[in-house]
C-alpha cells in the first residue's frame, strides 16, 4: 500500500514538474522570439489576428529552417559591383521612380542570393531567411517588392527604397545597419530625400574583414 501511495506521488510531482517546466519554456520562447524578431514579430502576431502561439509557431519554424544559414562574405569587386548598380538606380529614380524601384527590388533580391540566402524568385522563403538574420530590416524590403509590382504615388516609392536601403547596407557592408536609419529622412529645400549611401562611405564601413 505504501509502495502504491509513494509510486502515485512521485507520477503527480514529475507532472507537475513537466507542466510548469513546459509553461516556462513556453513564456521563454515567446519572450526570446520577441526579441528576436522585434517588428516582425509583432507583424506576424497582427497577420494571426493577435495569436500570439500561432505567430511564434511561425517564427520558431523560419528559426529551424534558416537559423543555421551562413551568410557568405561578398568579394571586394562584387561589393563594389553592387554599390555602384545601388546608386545608378538611385540615380535613375529622378527620372523614371517605378523602373527604379523594380530594378532595386531585383538588384536586393540578387546581393541576397550571393550571400547565401534562397533564390529570390521564391520571394516569401527569401524574406523569412531574412527575417531570421535581419529581422529589423526586411519590412523595407517588404515594402519595395510590393511598390515594384503594384502602382504607387512617387513618395511612397520613395519611401519604400529609403526603408530597401537599411536592408541593402547591412548586406553589402557585411554588418548590423544603424536602426535609426529606418526612419525617412527629411526632404531638402527642393523637396527631395536624399540618399545617403555612396560608395565611398559604404566600402569604408565595410573594411571590418
Amino acid at each position: 500500500m505504501i509502495t502504491v501511495v509513494v509510486i502515485v506521488v512521485l507520477v503527480v510531482a514529475a507532472a507537475a514538474l513537466f507542466f510548469v517546466g513546459r509553461g516556462r519554456a513556453r513564456g521563454g520562447g515567446g519572450r526570446e522570439l520577441k526579441r528576436r524578431f522585434g517588428p516582425e514579430y509583432d507583424r506576424v502576431v497582427a497577420h494571426h489576428d493577435g495569436d500570439a502561439r500561432a505567430a511564434e509557431r511561425e517564427l520558431g519554424a523560419r528559426v529551424k529552417r534558416h537559423g543555421s544559414l551562413k551568410e557568405q562574405p561578398l568579394s571586394p569587386e562584387a561589393r563594389e559591383h553592387y554599390l555602384a548598380q545601388w546608386t545608378a538606380v538611385q540615380e535613375q529614380f529622378v527620372e523614371s521612380p517605378q523602373k527604379a524601384v523594380i530594378e532595386a527590388d531585383a538588384l536586393l533580391s540578387r546581393l541576397a542570393k550571393d550571400r547565401g540566402f534562397p533564390d529570390g524568385e521564391q520571394f516569401e522563403e527569401q524574406l523569412a531567411a531574412l527575417s531570421v538574420h535581419h529581422a529589423h530590416y526586411v519590412h523595407g524590403y517588404r515594402s519595395l517588392h510590393t511598390a515594384a509590382r503594384s502602382q504607387n504615388g512617387t513618395e511612397k516609392m520613395r519611401e519604400a527604397m529609403i526603408e530597401a536601403r537599411s536592408l541593402f547596407e547591412a548586406l553589402v557592408t557585411e554588418q548590423p545597419a544603424d536602426p535609426d536609419r529606418l526612419r525617412p529622412q527629411s526632404p531638402d529645400a527642393r523637396g527631395h530625400t536624399p540618399w545617403t549611401l555612396s560608395r565611398r562611405h559604404a566600402k569604408g564601413s565595410g573594411t571590418r574583414r
